[in-house]
């Protein structure tokens, strides 16, 4: 799967996504764009997910028809130590997540 990892999350998370290609957002050339512009981007780039803890974009994007997803992590800060935890379940997300899903780990 390719994931794109979003701004707010530390790069280092994609170490631990193993078995999915995996970008950053301002790697992937996309830093400081709205969230519907960074859809639309990732989407051209074939990008499969989102990967975020933006709890509010699943609230201003519709996703209908979209060819991404968005995997929200629920963690306590966007500190790679409370991320790590959630980890697993999002490998476990990535294998049934589907185009234009937002699914939520925590």
């Amino acid at each position: 799967m390719r994931v794109l990892i979003d701004e707010c999350l530390p790069r280092r998370i994609q170490n631990s996504l193993i078995g999915h290609v995996c970008q950053t957002v301002p790697l992937a050339g996309f830093a400081g764009k709205t969230n519907g512009e960074l859809l639309t981007l990732a989407e051209q780039a074939g990008f499969e997910v989102l990967l975020t803890v933006d709890k509010g974009i699943q609230h201003q994007q519709n996703l209908i028809g979209r060819k991404i997803a968005l995997l929200i992590v629920r963690a306590r800060s966007n500190d790679i130590d409370d991320l790590l935890p959630h980890v697993p379940d999002c490998l476990a997300a990535l294998r049934f997540i589907k185009p234009g899903e937002v699914v939520r780990v925590s």
